[in-house]
C-alpha cells in the first residue's frame, strides 16, 4: 500500500519550454494575463536555477508590478495567483493535455514549479489540489489534495481505466440486513431502546522515532491534524484521551501510527485497529520528500487522506461495522447506527430488498430516536430515491414520495442545521424539486462543513455539473472518483457526462463503460446516447434492446427522466442528439 520515492529523469529545459507554449497556446488553459506571466517567469527562473528566490515579495515585484513596500501578510495576490494558476494547470491535463508526455505542476506550500514525463514513477512530491467547487474565498491554499499516489491527474484517469478492466469481475460488498433483524437494542429491563452509540476512534500517540526532532514534531502534529479532520464527521466520535475510554466493543477503533525520517525522504504510516480483537482492518504509508514540502503541508496531506480513507461513509470504519452488524445481527446492541449502516448497504447493492430493509429500518430510528438528525437525512434520501432510481428499484414514486423526502430534509435541517450529511439530503431534495439555488446552496455549505466527505463532495459536483456549471462540478466529480470514493461506478457516469458535453465522445463512451451499468438504468441511457453520438449503431442497438427490457417505463418517459438531472435545455438537447442520431423518439418540450 506504500509509494515508493524514486526519483525519475526529469525533462529537459526545452521540453518544458515546449510544454509550457503548448499549455499558453489552448485554449483549455483558462488564466488571464497576469496568471500567464506569473506561470511564465517561475518557469523561466526554476530553468535558470534561481528557484530559491521564488518567494512572494520577488514574484509581486516582477510580475505583479508591487513596490517594494510590498507586504506578503497583507497582500496575498501572489498567493491568490498561485492557486488560481494551479486550478488552471490541473483543468488543462484533465480536459486537453491528458496525451501530453510532460507534466508541470506548481506543488502547494512554494512557488518552484515541478516537471516530469507522464509516464514516469511516483513524484515525491505530495501533490496539490484539485479545484473544488465550494464558493471560492480566494483562500484556496488548504484545498484537498489528490490521491496519495503523486501521479498528475490524467495519468490517474489512465490508471483508473486500466483498474477498471481488471476490476470487471470483482463484486462488491452486498450485504442484506432483512427487516426480520432486530437492530433496535433495549436495555436489561426491556424497557426502551439503546442510545445511538457511533462508532469510537482512538486516535493514539504517534511514533516520532525518538531521537530525531524533525520526526518527533511532525508525529505530534500530525495527530492534533488527524483529530482536527476526523472531528468534522459527524458520524464517528473521536476520543483524544485513551485513558477515558471505556471497555472495548465492536464499534471501537484505534488509530495509531509512526513517522520515520531517513535523510530527506519521510514516511508517514497509520494503521486502525479493532480495539476488541486487535485486527488491522485499515493500513497506509504516505511518502514526502521534506527538501520539497514544508512540515505544515506534509501534515495537512496526510490527515487528509486518513481522515477521508477510515471516516467517509464508504471508508474502513463503516466497511468494518456493517460486516459486523450483519455477521452477527443480535449481537450487542443494535440502535440507530445500524440504520445508517443499512442504508451505505443498500447504497451499495442497489436492489429492492436492500432498499425496503433500510427504509423499513430508518423510519423505526427517527421513531424512536426522534433527535437523530442523521436518521432523518437518511430517510429523507432513501425516499427520493424511490423516484430517481425508480427504474431500478421496481418504486412506483407519488408526488407524495417527494413531500416525504422533502419533509424528513427539513426535520433533520430543524435538528442540525449545519451537518454535512443533512446538507446534503436538503441539496438532493431542493434539486429534484427543481430549486436549484437552494441545492447549490446548500451543497457549498455541506462541502465547506467537510471537503474530505467524499459523498458530499461528489454529489455536490454532480449537482453543479448538471445544472450547467459544468467546469466546477465536472473537477470535484473527477476529484472524488480519483480517491475511488461511492458506490463501485456511481461517480463514473458522471465524468461520462462531463466528457459528452464537452463533445468528448471518446472519453465519454470510456467513462459510461467505466460506470457500473446494472445499478441504475439510467446509466445505459447514457452510454446509448453517447454510442448515438459516435455513430456506433450496432452498439447503440444493444442498449436500446436491453433498457426496452429491463425499462420499458424509461424509454417512454425519456424527456422527463433527463430534464429532472440535467437542468439547462441546452444540456438536454445534446443529450437527446445522440438518442436521436440512432431513431430514439423523444417526445417535444412541453408535451403532455
Amino acid at each position: 500500500m506504500s509509494s515508493a520515492i524514486i526519483k525519475p529523469v526529469r525533462p529537459t529545459a526545452e521540453e518544458v519550454y515546449q510544454q509550457l507554449e503548448r499549455i499558453l497556446s489552448s485554449e483549455e488553459f483558462h488564466s488571464p494575463e497576469r496568471g500567464r506571466r506569473f506561470l511564465e517567469f517561475i518557469i523561466n527562473e526554476t530553468l535558470e536555477g534561481r528557484s530559491e528566490f521564488l518567494k512572494a515579495f520577488t514574484i509581486a515585484n516582477e510580475v505583479f508590478g508591487r513596490q517594494v513596500n510590498f507586504d506578503a501578510q497583507n497582500d496575498p495576490v501572489v498567493r491568490i495567483e498561485a492557486g488560481r494558476v494551479r486550478r488552471a494547470l490541473e483543468r488543462y491535463y484533465l480536459v486537453a493535455g491528458q496525451m501530453d508526455s510532460v507534466t508541470i505542476t506548481i506543488p502547494k506550500g512554494g512557488y518552484r514549479p515541478y516537471f516530469e514525463y507522464t509516464d514516469c514513477p511516483p513524484s515525491p512530491t505530495l501533490p496539490t489540489a484539485p479545484v473544488g467547487s465550494a464558493p471560492s474565498t480566494e483562500q484556496d491554499e488548504t484545498e484537498r489534495p489528490l490521491p496519495q499516489d503523486g501521479r498528475p491527474m490524467r495519468q490517474q484517469l489512465i490508471g483508473l481505466t486500466l483498474g477498471a478492466a481488471l476490476l470487471v469481475g470483482a463484486t462488491s460488498l452486498h450485504v442484506f440486513l432483512t427487516p426480520t433483524f432486530s437492530l433496535f437494542g433495549k436495555d436489561p429491563s426491556g424497557a426502551s431502546p439503546v442510545e445511538p452509540s457511533e462508532p469510537r476512534i482512538i486516535v493514539e500517540t504517534f511514533d516520532g522515532g525518538g531521537l530525531s526532532s524533525t520526526a518527533a514534531n511532525l508525529a505530534h502534529g500530525l495527530r492534533d491534524e488527524i483529530i482536527g479532520k476526523l472531528a468534522k464527521f459527524d458520524d464517528i466520535l473521536v476520543i483524544a484521551d485513551s485513558s477515558k475510554t471505556e471497555e472495548r466493543s465492536q464499534t471501537a477503533y484505534g488509530l495509531e501510527g509512526n513517522v520515520q525520517l531517513d535523510g530527506d525522504r519521510l514516511r508517514l504510516a497509520a494503521r486502525l485497529v479493532r480495539q476488541s480483537d486487535g485486527v488491522v482492518i485499515w493500513a497506509n504509508n504516505y511518502d514526502a520528500d521534506v527538501r520539497v514540502q514544508g512540515k505544515l503541508e506534509i501534515q495537512a496531506y496526510a490527515a487528509e487522506q486518513i481522515a477521508s480513507a477510515i471516516a467517509e461513509p464508504y471508508g474502513a470504519v463503516f466497511k468494518a461495522d456493517t460486516d459486523t452488524i450483519v455477521q452477527q445481527p443480535k449481537a450487542g446492541s443494535a440502535d440507530a447506527y445500524a440504520c445508517r449502516l443499512a442504508y451505505y448497504s443498500y447504497r451499495r447493492s442497489m436492489d429492492a430488498q436492500s432498499h425496503q430493509a433500510a427504509r423499513d429500518c430508518l423510519q423505526r430510528a427517527t421513531e424512536m430516536f426522534p433527535k437523530s438528525a442523521a436518521s432523518w437525512a437518511l430517510l429523507s434520501l432513501i425516499y427520493l430515491d424511490e423516484m430517481r432510481f425508480r427504474y431500478k428499484l421496481g418504486t412506483s414514486p407519488t408526488p407524495q414520495t417527494l413531500e416525504l423526502a422533502t419533509a424528513a430534509a427539513e426535520t433533520a435541517a430543524s435538528l442540525a442545521p449545519n451537518d454535512a450529511r443533512v446538507l446534503q439530503a436538503l441539496m438532493l431534495v431542493s434539486f429534484f424539486r427543481n430549486d436549484i439555488d437552494k441545492a447549490l446552496q446548500a451543497g457549498a455549505a455541506a462541502y465547506a462543513v467537510n471537503p474530505n466527505d467524499t459523498e458530499v463532495a461528489g454529489e455536490y459536483g454532480l449537482r453543479l455539473a448538471m445544472s450547467g456549471k459544468w467546469a466546477s462540478g465536472c473537477e470535484l466529480i473527477s476529484n472524488v472518483v480519483n480517491r475511488g470514493a461511492g458506490p463501485k461506478g456511481y461517480y463514473e457516469i458522471g465524468m461520462a457526462l462531463c466528457a459528452l458535453m464537452r463533445n468528448d465522445i471518446q472519453a465519454a463512451e470510456l467513462w459510461s463503460r467505466m460506470s457500473d451499468l446494472e445499478y441504475n438504468p439510467m446509466h445505459h441511457l447514457v452510454l446509448l446516447s453517447i454510442l448515438g453520438a459516435a455513430g456506433k449503431t450496432a452498439d447503440a442497438k444493444q442498449e436500446e434492446n436491453w433498457l426496452s427490457a429491463h425499462a420499458p417505463g424509461l424509454m417512454k418517459d425519456i424527456r422527463r427522466e433527463v430534464s429532472l438531472r440535467l437542468q439547462r435545455p441546452e444540456d438536454q438537447e445534446r443529450f437527446f442528439r445522440g438518442l436521436r442520431a440512432v431513431g430514439i423518439a423523444v417526445e417535444p418540450a412541453g408535451h403532455g
